[in-house]
Order: C-alpha cells, then structure tokens, then sequence
C-alpha cells in the first residue's frame, strides 16, 4: 500500500496523487501546474503509466484538480472517473472552457513571438484539443455525497462536503490490502471556511488511518479587518468616486458567484453607488448559471434570500459578457465600472488585456480576492514590483492596489486545525501537500505539537503506508 506524489508538493497548484492497494491503482486530481516555474511539467508524460491506473477521483473543478484530464486521456486513460455531480456539470464547462483558452494564447503568443522574433522556452503543442476534452467528459460518473462507491475490488470512496466551491468534497477511502487489513485513507482535497455564503459548510470526518490535507494557508490567518461586504464596499465607494474602474482578477467557480452575491446586497443595501459590474468570461457565466440549477448544494441563509423572493445571482447593472466583441467594448467604457474577469491568478485569459488597459491609471483599483501563487502575474502585481510584464510589454504600475483574504475558498491554519481535530483517534500519519514550503512546514509544526506525525512529501515522492 503506497501514495505517488505527483503534483501540488512544496507548492500549490498541479494536484495528483495515485493510491496504490493490491493490486488497485487509483488517481485522485489530474491538475494543471499554473506557476511559471513548473509549467513545464504540464507537457511532462504521467508519471504513472495512464493505462495502468484502475480509476480516478476527483475532488472539484478547479484547473489546478482538474485541468490535465484530457491530457492524461490524450495518453491513454479510458477509465471511470468519479465525483460529484455538480463537479460532472462544473468540469464540463472548465475543460472546454480550457482548451479554447490554450488554442486562443497559443496563436496569440505565435503570432507575438514572430513580430519579436523570438522563440517560446515551451513547444509550441496543445496540452488537448477541444475533442480531448470532449472525449474525458464521457468519462465522468457523477455519485452523491455521503453514498459509499465501490471503484475497484480493493478500494471504495465517499464523497463529503468540503465546503471549498460548488460539488467539492474530502474523499474517505476504505481499502483492504492483500492481507485482509482494512484502512481508512482521507484526502481532503482543498477545505473551506466555515460560515461562507451560497454553500454547505466543510464535514469534518471522525477517522482517518492516513491524512493527505492541504495546507494552502497553514502558516497564517485570515487578516480580520471585518466583513467581507463591508470590505468590498470600502474598496468600490471610493474607487467609483474617484471616477475610477474596479478590476477584479476573479475564479470563474465559486468565488465570481461569491462576488455577484455581496455586491448584489450591498447594491440593495445602497452602500455602493449603482454602476456597471460586469462580468467578462464566458466560463463564469455558464458557471452561474450551473449555480442555479444546483440549488440542493446552498446553504441555509442563500435557501431563505431565494425563499424571500431575492436571486442571489441577479441585480440590476449586472452585465454578463460572453464574446470577444463584447469584451473588448469594456476597455472602451468611460467612466466608473467593477470588472471581474478570469483567470483569477492572471495567469491566462481576458483578465490581462483588462490589466493592460487599467495598470497605469492611479484612479483605478486592482483588488484581488483570492491566493495568488508564487510564479504567477499575480503575485507580481499584488507584491507591487514594477515595471509590469504583460503580453510581451512592460507597463508601470500606477493604480491601486488591494486586497481583501476573506473571500478565499481555502480555510486558514485555525480552519485547517479544526477540520483534522475532529478525528476521533490520531493518524499515524498526515501528509501535507497544496502548500508552498514555508506553509506546510508550518502546519507540520503546529500538528506535531499536537502530538501527531506530520511530512511535507517532495514531488514524484513514493510512500510506503504502514
């Protein structure tokens, strides 16, 4: 019985771990690596032999879980992967939604580099096509949560809340190895905050033999600067007063809705002044919408706002944006806005020719409501170094710059502390990854003074469980 390491260790994007029992093989996650620093390893072939693997589980939609399936099909895998059915709905929309995306940079970077006259350090290939993707979508066996899946002989899983986006969940695996022995192995996937708005709250589980938890942000908390709402408000009144625009590098799951849901009260409330918010990405509008087909998954407050006769994802002077025509008639708006556009570390997407157009004006506010990874524009931006590189150009940072750590879909290290302390019985070992270096050792720290033994696993690293 042994874990492979195989992404997202010492930093946090790339998830992907195989489970190896008897003679089982299971992945769990397939992401996209997002900084600049191990990009390359997207184009690296698996690690694991794609046609030896039994299954995969997924825990969500997120590209950094989810983004290198079609590639790993590309390879070879033909086998069932499961998770929840939210997910089934959230990937369908990520994984076209990034194939396109890859298919539109690549020619745009082509066409750059040759006006330069400079070649890229990637090859110029397609992670996966649209038909890719298309073909992993058949794959996907959506299961409930709570319910008991036999995926192979030797290995089942249970989906639980983890209360990070829309169809998340922390997997309970019950395995029996050749000798009869049987072992409870939890990955948490990536755990929310509790008392988030739209959805269910993170189920803490009562037993694990072996953890592999996330430690995204297990070396700090969340500033406490007060609510959210009246944070954001704090940020938009005086930009918009200024005459200026609110640029908001934003997820397409979870945190967009997230943003439409407060800014949607604090219009309601009169806190803001009433000006176009708009949302730029096709993905995220298709993903509101999966929201609302998705009710069962709310929790209690957003099911009594619906029950009030309130929509939680509408108001007026929200403007959905859906084509490139569409987006490039923002950039010639005058006048005050909020912008939201993906992707939500700045990595890829509109969000940069927004950036471009807004990184010099001192009027205008870049606020940032998520992690944003090292390697990534993001980090950049938000460290305020400039000049700042964008689409080949360098541009001086001039606009404002914030930041509000509330809004983020990853618990703190009291959050993280919480969920594991509610095992009933100590692990015999808990096994950090989705953390940079400094993060998880942190947290290693603070659960070894609980007594526990804690690692902090390299990349490609295999672990015999014992």
């Amino acid at each position: 019985m042994r874990i492979h390491f195989l992404g997202a260790n010492r930093q946090v994007t790339g998830s992907r771990y195989c489970l190896e029992v008897g003679a089982s093989r299971v992945m769990i996650d397939c992401g996209m690596f997002q900084e600049r620093k191990y990009e390359h390893r997207n184009w690296d072939s698996c690690p694991v032999p794609p046609d030896s693997l039994d299954a995969l589980v997924l825990t969500h939609a997120h590209i950094d879980h989810c983004g290198l399936l079609p590639r790993l099909v590309r390879q070879g895998f033909e086998k069932p992967i499961y998770t929840t059915q939210p997910t089934v709905d959230l990937v369908d929309i990520m994984l076209r939604d990034s194939a396109k995306i890859q298919a539109e940079d690549l020619k745009y970077k082509q066409k750059r580099h040759k006006k330069e006259g400079r070649t890229s350090k990637f090859p110029y290939e397609l992670l996966y096509s649209e038909d890719d993707a298309t073909e992993t979508l058949g794959l996907l066996w959506g299961v409930a949560y709570r319910n008991k899946t036999q995926i192979t002989p030797d290995v089942s899983v249970t989906f639980h809340d983890a209360g990070h986006i829309l169809g998340s969940a922390c997997l309970e695996f019950d395995v029996r190895t050749t000798n009869g022995q049987a072992w409870k192995i939890v990955f948490s996937g990536d755990i929310g905050q509790w008392g988030k708005p739209i959805i269910r709250d993170p189920v803490p589980l009562s037993r694990a033999d072996f953890l592999v938890m996330e430690s995204t942000y297990g070396d700090r908390l969340h500033k406490e600067r007060g609510d959210v709402s009246d944070q954001l408000a704090d940020v938009i009144r005086p930009t918009v007063e200024r005459g200026g625009k609110v640029v908001i590098p934003t997820f397409a799951v979870e945190r967009t809705q997230e943003l439409i849901y407060h800014i949607g009260q604090l219009v309601s409330e009169r806190r803001i002044p009433v000006v176009p918010v708009i949302v730029d990405s096709p993905m995220a509008v298709d993903v509101t919408e999966t929201f609302r087909n998705h009710k069962d998954s709310f929790d209690s407050v957003t099911w009594e706002r619906i029950l009030s006769g309130d929509a939680p994802f509408s108001f007026p002077n929200l403007l959905m944006s859906r084509t490139t025509d569409e987006s490039k008639a923002i950039n010639r708006m005058e006048g005050p806005a909020v912008i939201m556009s993906t992707s939500g570390m700045c990595t890829a997407g509109r969000i940069k020719h927004h950036l471009r157009r807004t990184i010099e004006n001192p009027n205008n506010t870049i606020l940032f409501v998520g992690y944003q990874a090292e390697g990534t524009l993001g980090r950049v931006i938000l460290r305020g170094k400039s000049p700042i590189r964008i689409h080949g150009r360098e541009y001086e940072l001039r606009a404002r710059i914030e930041q509000i750590h509330g809004f983020s879909g990853h618990g703190d290290r009291d959050d993280l502390l919480r969920w594991c302390g509610s095992l009933e019985k100590d692990p015999r070992h808990v096994f950090l990854t989705h953390g940079e270096k400094d993060s998880a050792m942190a947290l290693a720290d603070a659960l070894g003074e609980k007594g526990w033994q804690a690692t902090v696993p390299n990349y490609q690293e295999v672990i015999e469980l014992s």
